[in-house]
C-alpha cells in the first residue's frame, strides 16, 4: 500500500517565493497521528522512492517542523527511511514553522512544552510508523537541540530500536533514568554550546560513557546546532561527519532486511515499466509507473520528453511502435541504490523499420545492430522520476555503414561483443 492510498493522509500546499512574479508550490505530504491521551495531532512524512524502509521519527528543534527539520526527513528518505516529523507544539500552537528570526515566540514554545507529553507525542509518532505497511517495524529517532534531549527520553522511556540527538539541551537534569535504556544511543556533542555548558558534558560523559549501549561522538570547536545549514554556528564538515556516523548507525541498528527488500522493490518496479514498454506495449499502462513531471532522455540523440504528455506521444507514436520484430536485450548487470537502479545491457535489433527514438531521420537499412547500453532510472514516491539512457551512438552507426570505422577511432559490433565477452582483444584500434 502506499501512503497516497491511505485516508486519513491530507496535502498540504506550501508556498515557495522566488521573485515578485514567480513563485512553486511543493506538496507536503501530512499524516495525522493519534495521542497517548486521547488528541490527534499533524505529522509532515517523507518518503524513501521505494516507498517502503525502516522508520525514523525527527524531532523537530524549537522552530518546529519548519523548512529546515523537514529537509532532515527529506534527507533520510532519500538514504532509504521511511521518516516521520511529528508537531510536537500543537498543545500550544499547530503548524509552528519559524526561523532564527523568531527566536523569541520559539523560547516562548518551548518554554511552555509540557516536556513528558512531548516524549509521549513522540513515542506516538514511533508506534504510527511501527503499524505502517510502508516500514519494516523497526523504528528509531533522531532529534536536534530540544529534540535531542528528547531523543535521549523516548529512549529511556519508551523504547526505540536506537536514537540519536544532537546537541540535545537539558540531558543532565534526566540523567537518573540511564538505567532504563535498552537500545543504542548516539549523542552528538557540541563543545562550545552554551546550552550545555562544559559542566553538562562532563555530567553526560561520566554517567553514559562507559554504557556499551551509548556512543558519544564530541565536536570540541563546534558550537550549538552545528548541524543547520544557514545557522550562527554552522560548519559544514562537522555537519557532514555526524550526518554520516548517524546515517551508518540506522543503517546498520534499523535496515536488517528492509534495504534489501526495498532495492528488490525497486527493481520489481523497473521490470514491470520495461514489460509494458516491450511485452504489452501498452502505453497507458507505461505512464501508470512514472510521477507526473517524469522524463526520458536517449543521451545520444536526445529523444524522450518531459511530463505525461510529451511521454505518452513519445511512447505511443515514436517508440513502442517503432521497435523491430527481433529486438532482444542481454543483461549485462544491475545495480540497485535507494533511489536509483542501474541496468547494463547489451540491445540487439534488426534495422527493418523505421527507429526515430533511436535513428532520426535515418531510413530502415536492414542491417542488425548490437550495441551495449546503460538506462540509470531514478525513482520518486515508488514511481520512476527519469531514465537516462545511454550508448554508442557511434557504433550504430558503423554498424549501419553510415559512418566508416575505418577511418575513424569507433567500434562496431565488437564494442558490445567486449562487454559480453571481456576476454576479447583489447586495444585494437591503437594498432
Amino acid at each position: 500500500m502506499q501512503w497516497r492510498q491511505i485516508a486519513y493522509m491530507s496535502l498540504l500546499l506550501e508556498r515557495k517565493n522566488f521573485g515578485a512574479n514567480d513563485f512553486r508550490f511543493t506538496i507536503l505530504y501530512m499524516v495525522t497521528i493519534k495521542s497517548f491521551d486521547g488528541g490527534e495531532f499533524d505529522g509532515y512524512l517523507a518518503l524513501p522512492a521505494s516507498g517502503y524502509g525502516p522508520g525514523v521519527v525527527v524531532l523537530q528543534e524549537i522552530y518546529g517542523i519548519n523548512a529546515y527539520i523537514r529537509s532532515v526527513a527529506d534527507w533520510y528518505a532519500a538514504h532509504g527511511f521511511v521518516a516521520l516529523c511529528p508537531d510536537l507544539f500543537w498543545r500550544q500552537e499547530r503548524g509552528v514553522d519559524l526561523t532564527e528570526n523568531d527566536r523569541d515566540k520559539a523560547f516562548a514554545l518551548y518554554q511552555g512544552l509540557d516536556e513528558a507529553k512531548a516524549v509521549e507525542d513522540g513515542a506516538a509518532a514511533m508506534e504510527f510508523l511501527r503499524s505502517s505497511p510502508a516500514t519494516n517495524g523497526r523504528v528509531g529517532a533522531v532529534g536536534f537541540c530540544l529534540g535531542g534531549n528528547l531523543a535521549y527520553l523516548l529512549s529511556v522511556r519508551f523504547k526505540p530500536d536506537c536514537a540519536v540527538g544532537y546537541y540535545g539541551v537539558s540531558i543532565e537534569k534526566t540523567l537518573g533514568e540511564a538505567v532504563n535504556l535498552a537500545n543504542p544511543l548516539m549523542l552528538h556533542i557540541a563543545g562550545q554550546d552554551q546550552f550545555c555548558p562544559p559542566e553538562a558534558q562532563a555530567e553526560i560523559h561520566t554517567m553514559l560513557f562507559a554504557n556499551p549501549l551509548v556512543t558519544i561522538h564530541d565536536y570540541p570547536e563546534q558550537g550549538h546546532a552545528f548541524g543547520r545549514p544557514g545557522g550562527e554556528h554552522y560548519h559544514a564538515a562537522a555537519s557532514e561527519l555526524a550526518n554520516l556516523r548517524s546515517l551508518e548507525f540506522f543503517v546498520r541498528q534499523l535496515a536488517g532486511s528492509g534495504i534489501a527488500g526495498a532495492q528488490q522493490t525497486l527493481s520489481a518496479k523497473w521490470d514491470e515499466h520495461v514489460k509494458y514498454e516491450f511485452a504489452t506495449r501498452h502505453t497507458e499502462d507505461t505512464l501508470e509507473t512514472m510521477v507526473a513531471d517524469a522524463y526520458v532522455n536517449h543521451v545520444p540523440v536526445m529523444t524522450g520528453g518531459v511530463g505525461h504528455d510529451e511521454l505518452r506521444d513519445f511512447y505511443s507514436k515514436r517508440f513502442i511502435p517503432q521497435m523491430p520484430p527481433n529486438t532482444n536485450m542481454t543483461p549485462v548487470s544491475r545495480t540497485i541504490g535507494v533511489d536509483r537502479v542501474v541496468d547494463e545491457m547489451v540491445f540487439e535489433f534488426t534495422h527493418t523499420i523505421k527507429m526515430d527514438w533511436m535513428l532520426p531521420g535515418v531510413a530502415p537499412t536492414g542491417k542488425h545492430v548490437k550495441v551495449a547500453l546503460v538506462v540509470i532510472v531514478h525513482f520518486r514516491n515508488g514511481k520512476l522520476a527519469h531514465e537516462h539512457i545511454y550508448w554508442d551512438q557511434a557504433s550504430v552507426l558503423a554498424q549501419l555503414g553510415l559512418i566508416d570505422s575505418q577511418k575513424l577511432p569507433v567500434a562496431g559490433v565488437e564494442s558490445a561483443e567486449k562487454v559480453l565477452f571481456p576476454d576479447r582483444p583489447s586495444n585494437e584500434l591503437m594498432r
